[in-house]
């Protein structure tokens, strides 16, 4: 809380636009849907109502919102689109973000002893949570192919489209696949959720970050765009594995469901049978890692001497 309040009081002493707007009301809301995490009833099924107040309505509620603010910011920045522009697709796609992720919340309500209406409600909203991530990727790349600009650091730009790109498969796409409950009462638990979790959380959390990072971190250090060659590197070898993670992941979960859910096999035997595909997401994380210590070095490392500058706006001007 104390947090936001700092974040408004800059915002109100800066320029005031829709971005910082959203971006605000984003943080606030992470802070004050966190507050239900301090309330403890006896009743589970209530306590479980309210625990996803707070991990659903910051995943597919307020976090969108600070997420498609950022990646506007970026859009405005890297594409040299009109503001104006931008700032239309991003009342489209908080819209939409939140007619869908607050009802949304009752696909968690499937199974914890709430009325049946849940399924219903879970099940039609969480279908239209879709719909605000497709419309971020119609935008990234709507802004990248209408903007003229050609900004140096295209590392930045390509973990901007990639976040939205990967955001809409892992959150929608695969959140999709197991949401509607009729489906959900077999996929439920299984390592089908657990693709969704990992590609949901690498495209709307981690990528957003590391896209926020590539612009900034030339901006910060006070040089050109550097490394890019590594930076690229690092983005395709951390979304492949990745990507090879989540379908590893997501097989193991069919052969789980058919033979754990339907067959009747104990869960121990179950994992045995499906230990292959746990070894395909071992071999899928150590190339995520190894992209990681690339991106860092290619952040962190040492700059050429060419990209060195005497100051933070020298660093960008020439293409800005």
């Amino acid at each position: 809380v104390l947090k936001g309040r700092r974040t408004v009081i800059t915002v109100l002493k800066g320029r005031r636009t829709v971005i910082t707007n959203i971006l605000v009301m984003g943080l606030w809301g992470i802070a004050l849907f966190f507050l239900f995490s301090f309330y403890n009833p006896t009743n589970l099924a209530l306590d479980k109502m309210y625990w996803w107040y707070v991990v659903h309505l910051w995943v597919e509620g307020v976090w969108e919102l600070v997420m498609a603010s950022i990646l506007a910011f970026l859009m405005i920045k890297m594409t040299g689109v009109d503001r104006e522009i931008v700032e239309k697709w991003l009342y489209a796609i908080v819209g939409l973000a939140l007619f869908s992720g607050l009802l949304g919340t009752g696909h968690h309500y499937y199974w914890i002893g709430t009325p049946g209406y849940w399924q219903w409600i879970g099940s039609l909203f969480s279908t239209l949570e879709v719909a605000p991530f497709f419309f971020m990727v119609v935008f990234a790349v709507k802004m990248v192919l209408k903007g003229g600009r050609d900004h140096p650091n295209k590392a930045a730009l390509l973990w901007s489209v990639g976040c939205a790109v990967t955001a809409f498969f892992g959150a929608g796409v695969w959140g999709f696949l197991h949401t509607l409950s009729w489906v959900n009462y077999y996929t439920h638990g299984t390592q089908v959720t657990a693709a969704h979790g990992h590609l949901a959380f690498f495209g709307a959390y981690v990528m957003i970050n590391l896209a926020i990072f590539s612009y900034a971190m030339p901006h910060l250090r006070g040089v050109a765009p550097y490394h890019q060659t590594l930076n690229k590197a690092s983005f395709w070898l951390m979304t492949g594995g990745m990507a090879v993670m989540t379908f590893a992941l997501t097989f193991a979960g069919v052969v789980q469901v058919h033979l754990q859910r339907v067959m009747g096999m104990d869960y121990m035997t179950v994992q045995a049978e499906i230990a292959p595909f746990y070894w395909v997401r071992l071999a899928a994380g150590a190339a995520v890692f190894i992209g990681a210590v690339l991106y860092l070095y290619a952040l962190l490392g040492p700059v050429p001497a060419a990209r060195k500058t005497t100051g933070i706006r020298g660093a960008v001007q020439p293409a800005e």
